[in-house]
């Protein structure tokens, strides 16, 4: 069965975002670079594939989930299909106009449940928080990029959520000199 990975990028503090959405603080340059461009170069848009001469495998992920305030960038610089390489999903609660290659779920967690269940490679959790939220009684595994930022406040890992505890198992910590640490869990139990 396929897992679904809430891959991000994260500050000390737990935020995947400033306020505003953006992300700025987030290191871009660095050693860390070497996994990202590497083992999860199926995470990056097409257009950064292209700009920096990788292509993707499709062998970590063959499919991204994301929330519609996490498109909205991409579409806002004229991208209406950021992850061409992957099958796209994005969750709305209201109806909306996407792009051909890109599928809208308005039930983001049966949507999950059911590619879980399909032939592929792992499913990205993409962003934002709150879809996190929503979704993580179906998240198996954090790959959590932890920045060496403090936001303050902004958009939390796991937005909008009831309390709910879920045990995940640190299984990996690799840290680089750029202060990038990358972390990764396990669900623990079922």
């Amino acid at each position: 069965m396929r897992h679904l990975v809430y891959y991000v990028a994260v500050s000390i503090d737990g935020f995947i975002a400033e306020p505003d959405g953006g992300y700025d603080p987030f290191l871009i340059e660095g050693d860390h670079n070497s996994v990202i461009f590497g083992e999860y170069a199926d995470a990056l848009p097409g257009h950064v594939q292209r700009a920096v001469g990788i292509q993707s495998t499709n062998t970590t992920f063959d499919t991204v989930i994301m929330g519609w305030n996490t498109l909205l960038p991409a579409l806002d610089a004229g991208i209406t299909s950021p992850y061409p390489h992957l099958r796209q999903v994005v969750a709305s609660r209201r109806a909306r106009e996407v792009d051909p290659a890109v599928e809208l779920t308005n039930d983001p967690l049966a949507t999950v449940r059911a590619l879980r269940q399909e032939e592929g490679a792992d499913i990205w959790l993409c962003g934002g928080g709150e879809l996190a939220g929503a979704l993580l009684p179906a998240i198996d595994r954090l790959v959590l990029k932890r920045h060496p930022v403090v936001f303050g406040s902004g958009i939390p890992l796991f937005g909008g959520v009831a309390f709910e505890s879920r045990a995940f198992t640190r299984t990996v910590v690799r840290e680089f000199s750029s202060g990038v640490a990358i972390e990764e869990y396990a669900r623990t139990g079922s």
